[in-house]
């Protein structure tokens, strides 16, 4: 699902790169995040950011996603030395089964209508042994950001209880959860 207008702005403002930068990678790194040598996929890359933070830790490859193609441009321009795609996370057939190391997700998770089938498109990428880190949002606080903000965020069951049980499901361990006021963070293993 592309972003409203203003949760669009929102996310290219400086405390949004802040926390993105001083909070958001020094907490996956404390959960375990390493990525030297290992082949990377970003779902929800935005304007890039995710990727020039994530290239510090030496990744082998760095591939981003994002379904906005103003997004894309924006990372393009920015980061040349990267690749990003315009596509959504439902469906990677374009990457092999058990060929990422580590999928990454800056809270993006819950602006995809048909989250499960992405969490399964991920559970089919990621090598045997290899990790997701995701941050969300709890389910009540996406309907909080909506009726405050008029953000648009889909309306569907998402919450942490529904992708912890999908999760679960689909034969990937949760390794470490840590919650936090505005998001929950996960190291999770397949």
């Amino acid at each position: 699902m592309k972003l409203s207008s203003p949760e669009f702005r929102a996310m290219q403002s400086l405390p949004r790169k802040l926390g993105q930068r001083y909070f958001e990678m020094p907490m996956f790194q404390r959960m375990g995040l390493d990525l030297r040598d290992k082949d990377v996929l970003e779902i929800g890359c935005g304007s890039g950011y995710g990727a020039y933070l994530l290239s510090s830790l030496e990744p082998k490859s760095y591939i981003g996603l994002d379904v906005m193609e103003e997004q894309i441009a924006l990372a393009q321009k920015q980061f040349s030395q990267f690749q990003f795609i315009v596509q959504g996370a439902e469906d990677l057939s374009q990457f092999a089964n058990a060929s990422k190391d580590v999928v990454i997700i800056f809270g993006v998770l819950h602006h995809i209508p048909d989250w499960r089938k992405a969490i399964d498109e991920i559970a089919r990428v990621l090598k045997p042994g290899g990790s997701l880190f995701l941050e969300e949002p709890r389910g009540v606080d996406i309907k909080i950001f909506d009726a405050f903000f008029r953000w648009g965020h889909p309306d569907t069951d998402f919450g942490l209880n529904a992708l912890d049980a999908h999760l679960t499901q689909r034969g990937l361990v949760i390794q470490t959860k840590q919650w936090t006021p505005l998001l929950t963070m996960y190291h999770i293993t397949k």
